[in-house]
């Protein structure tokens, strides 16, 4: 009893209090080693520091780097830019352009808050000026930054390869399809929304604009050739690549688009260290936490329990679902990965699934997550840069963000509608009222089919 409390409840009382996740991380180790674990004190920073000494860990620090220089050094510009010559003359093709850079932008910035960032400082003006609501667009911009958590290469792919001891490029190879089919799920709702709404229609593409367009962004198209050219074709590691998106983008802001001066570049560095020391200190007090509630029986005394029930496994894979859902409305997927993994990846395997199957499920719960109103960081970041004009947004968003979440679950089970709207389960989801559908994470329960089959 003491051990659940000082694990679990103890941390919720936290969270809820407002600390930030690497205090309450801390503060919950202390306890459970003043408490339950008696071991020295002395562990604790034994154990944060020597959760650091990862190679695959290196990574994190050269990515989010790397995505600070394409949103600052002209690549972001160029790649919205490109989508919007090809995209052009559809009612909805600003926010579907949305969409689709922050796909291809993700698979550059690897990192959630930094295509939100890059894509929102780009796009929410033209969003706003062309029919758009600020309350969607910011929504829209978030909303779709999320799925930076699956499209590979993310940082929380890294951080659950790391510590699930699998495999990272075949982890990146099993996120391709599902980072695809979230981005065309939420392009079609975004055409439908536009048509609803009589969204006025943008210029129409032109050969002339698309050839010029491409010319211009080729230099930054090929970020995403180099790192998954030499990743896939077995150049370097997913850590070298890092690395090589590193210096690649350092040398096109700098020499090709002569975007960044040293002045810019020691900005960009600053900014960086601030996000990487946020990931960084949360992977130590997550470090602590694993090794102590792992030491201490939790996942095996959980897998034990789970068994007494006689669960079928898609019934297991429910819950565990749904719990993932809950944390990744409250923690950051950096968070979650690292303090979840060691507790659920034995019940799942248990149940026959397969750890890179669970990284996905668990990377689109965590994004999906990030859909829910329950938390508003990356409408915060947003905002602070300017796309609110000075209004806070955060609570005004969250219809459209259950809207989005609701479109990509109607989606998903559109084949166990019961009811719906005729037109389809995405007009249907766009015309619900907000209060009358609170089950926004069935989406990420159509994995569970796949493992059972």
């Amino acid at each position: 009893m003491l051990a659940a409390f000082v694990y679990f409840i103890l941390p919720a009382i936290l969270l809820v209090l407002g600390l930030p996740i690497f205090v309450v991380l801390i503060l919950t180790s202390l306890a459970a080693t003043l408490l339950i674990a008696h071991v020295p004190a002395q562990a604790i920073q034994t154990y944060m520091f020597g959760s650091l000494d990862n190679f695959p860990l290196l990574a994190v620090p050269f990515f989010v780097l790397a995505g600070e220089i394409m949103g600052r050094g002209g690549i972001a510009n160029r790649v919205v830019t490109w989508v919007v010559s090809i995209i052009g003359g559809v009612r909805g093709s600003l926010a579907v352009t949305t969409v689709a850079s922050s796909e291809l932008f993700g698979a550059m910035a690897h990192t959630s808050v930094g295509t939100v960032v890059a894509i929102g400082r780009l796009l929410f003006p033209s969003l706003t000026k062309h029919g758009y609501s600020e309350r969607f667009a910011v929504s829209l911009i978030t909303s779709s930054g999320a799925v930076a958590v699956i499209i590979p290469p993310s940082i929380s792919m890294i951080l659950y390869a790391m510590t699930a001891q699998v495999s990272a490029i075949k982890l990146f190879t099993a996120g391709i399809l599902p980072s695809i089919l979230i981005g065309i799920v939420d392009a079609v709702y975004v055409l439908i929304y536009a048509r609803i709404k009589m969204v006025p229609l943008s210029a129409p593409a032109r050969w002339k604009n698309i050839w010029a367009s491409t010319k211009e962004a080729s230099w930054a198209i090929g970020t995403i050739v180099v790192i998954f050219g030499g990743i896939y074709g077995g150049v370097f590691t997913p850590t070298e690549a890092a690395g090589v998106a590193v210096v690649y983008s350092l040398f096109v802001a700098m020499f090709v688009y002569r975007e960044v001066d040293l002045a810019e570049l020691g900005r960009i560095i600053v900014s960086s260290v601030a996000l990487i020391s946020q990931i960084l200190i949360i992977v130590t007090g997550a470090g602590i936490y694993s090794w102590l509630m792992t030491t201490s029986g939790i996942p095996q005394n959980l897998i034990n329990a789970v068994s007494a029930l006689h669960l079928p496994n898609w019934q297991t894979l429910l819950f565990v679902n749904a719990g993932l859902l809950i944390a990744g409305s409250f923690l950051e997927p950096p968070a979650a990965i690292l303090i979840l993994t060691p507790l659920l990846l034995p019940v799942v395997e248990a149940a026959g699934v397969n750890a890179l199957h669970f990284g996905i499920i668990m990377a689109v719960n965590l994004s999906i997550g990030l859909y829910a109103a329950v938390r508003f960081e990356p409408v915060r970041r947003t905002r602070d840069l300017q796309c609110a004009h000075g209004h806070d947004l955060s609570r005004r968003v969250a219809v459209h963000h259950r809207q989005f979440c609701r479109a990509l679950s109607h989606y998903l089970r559109a084949g166990d509608l019961d009811g719906a709207d005729r037109r389809g389960p995405l007009v249907a989801a766009i015309n619900m009222p907000a209060h009358s559908h609170s089950q926004n994470g069935v989406a990420s329960l159509a994995y569970v089919g796949a493992s059972t089959s």
